[in-house]
């Protein structure tokens, strides 16, 4: 239990430091298409008698070059790009899954059971989350820029498509790692609401990136002690506490929030003309 609670933690904060990153970039799409296109790997994986983990992540890396292959070589927009690689990669996996049966549980790879992480899965999440801070301390400021202005970064001689290359290869692998906890379904929600929440909560970039962390690593590390005495989903605790997060934060956010803005509309009528 205390391995569950401390590997959620772990996962609940990588996701909310890359969510801040998938928010601006406008990404939330994408972290569903990756957190689906996994499946076809973990299959193919055991098929092959690799690494599961090695399986998704390439899968992931492949999905992703297939929508930006579609977006740049075609007439489609980018919503539909996505939607129609991750439900085919994701159809893929469900029949690779029934043709050859195995002793991957559906409803694992779907859902996540944090509750029975092995020790190598331990060692994953270590390592994911050691690449991805590697990652953000060697570039983050210049991946920063970019999900602000991607026209600006390449004006000034950055490398863009190297770090959208980087920060997809960092989605990648921690939805892969996610999955293990919540599952490939409820990993978009890990990949967004922190970072949504933090976005109602601060102007600055920084402040952002370190509410969105705080916010993933407690409501994971809560969520997997409730679930226990509840007997749930772990992972659909985790997300609806984080849910509750944002829209408290949608409603009582002291510059963005409901209320707030509620107040400036009704200041700004009482103002005289």
């Amino acid at each position: 239990m205390r391995q569950a609670m401390l590997v959620s933690a772990l996962i609940g904060a990588v996701c909310g430091l890359l969510s801040c990153f998938v928010a601006l970039k406008g990404w939330s799409l994408l972290g569903d298409a990756l957190s689906h296109a996994v499946v076809p790997g973990v299959a193919l994986a055991w098929i092959l008698g690799l690494p599961f983990a090695l399986g998704a992540f390439a899968s992931g890396l492949l999905a992703a070059w297939v929508m930006g292959f579609i977006r740049r070589n075609s007439r489609i927009r980018e919503d539909a790009a996505i939607g129609v690689v991750f439900t085919a990669f994701f159809g893929v996996g469900l029949v690779l899954l029934t043709l050859w049966p195995s002793n991957i549980r559906l409803r694992t790879i779907i859902f996540g059971n944090v509750l029975g992480i092995a020790p190598e899965d331990v060692v994953q999440m270590l390592i994911v989350a050691g690449g991805v801070l590697l990652v953000l301390a060697l570039r983050g400021r210049d991946m920063m820029l970019w999900a602000f202005d991607a026209t600006h970064a390449r004006a000034i001689g950055l490398d863009t498509r190297l770090l959208q290359t980087l920060l997809l290869g960092s989605v990648a692998a921690v939805a892969v790692a996610a999955m293990v906890a919540v599952g490939a379904v409820l990993v978009i929600a890990m990949l967004v609401a922190p970072g949504a929440t933090a976005y109602l909560l601060s102007d600055r970039f920084g402040r952002m990136m370190g509410i969105a962390t705080a916010i993933g690593a407690v409501t994971a590390f809560l969520g997997a002690w409730i679930s226990y005495f509840l007997d749930g989903s772990t992972g659909g605790v985790i997300v609806s506490l984080q849910a509750l997060v944002f829209l408290v934060a949608l409603v009582a956010a002291p510059r963005h929030g409901l209320l707030a803005a509620r107040r400036a509309r009704r200041t700004a009528m009482q103002e005289p003309a």
